[in-house]
């Protein structure tokens, strides 16, 4: 669901991991596009200055950030789960909405596109404003009512913000958040996946960082939380 450069050593190799994925199994790997698939944010993040001292140049940059403008801003599994990296837009009420965005291009510093990389939930009703001043905003419960019951969906499944347990409801359950990175920025947090069954049943799965991630102290605190599935 977005989000696969920025903020780490490695972007290059998980974004090239992601992509080889998705050629070797294109029916079963999806990818959204997130708030830092996007030429600025990944110049100001981290991923320019990475792609530029393992190439030499910006051409790699180049070539990512022209092939971010291809992926979609949402999925819909089996008709009823909205997955997608931020959320809603006050400027979108229906699926076919979303189907004549132009999309295939740098997100835009506002309007529908935007929202749906950048809006968050919160537990309040109707639209809010957005901290800080950003131009976006926050819907809460009953948009999401609303929403999944015009276009005729389960649930909601966004990324977009950390959590420390990797993950968080909202909504009565109707809006679910989900962070799959562990020990983000050395902040402890653990990371989370949800896997969907065949009749729409939802597990929420948690684990750590790997071995050669984070400092001493932080892998005896992992250690002491990894749950018995995670291998």
């Amino acid at each position: 669901m977005g989000n696969y450069i920025n903020d780490g050593f490695y972007s290059v190799e998980c974004i090239s991991l992601l992509l080889c994925l998705k050629v070797r199994y294109p029916n079963r790997i999806h990818l959204l596009r997130g708030l830092h698939e996007s030429r600025l944010i990944s110049q100001a993040y981290g991923f320019y200055d990475e792609c530029l001292s393992k190439y030499g140049n910006s051409n790699t940059w180049k070539y990512f950030t022209d092939l971010f403008d291809y992926l979609p801003l949402v999925a819909i599994i089996e008709s009823k789960i909205f997955c997608v990296h931020g959320g809603l837009s006050p400027s979108i009420e229906t699926l076919d909405q979303i189907n004549i965005i132009d999309r295939i291009k740098e997100i835009p510093n506002e309007g529908a596109m935007h929202d749906l990389v950048s809006s968050d939930p919160e537990e309040r009703i109707g639209w809010g404003a957005f901290p800080k001043g950003a131009l976006t905003y926050l819907f809460g419960s009953d948009i999401v009512e609303e929403f999944n019951q015009t276009n005729n969906l389960n649930m909601i499944i966004r990324g977009h913000q950390l959590y420390k347990e990797g993950y968080f409801w909202y909504h009565n359950g109707k809006t679910c958040s989900i962070f799959s990175a562990p020990n983000y920025n050395h902040r402890l947090n653990k990371a989370a996946i949800m896997e969907i069954d065949e009749y729409l049943n939802n597990k929420i799965l948690q684990y750590g960082p790997n071995d050669i991630q984070g400092t001493k102290d932080e892998k005896e605190y992992y250690n002491k939380r990894v749950p018995d599935y995670f291998v």
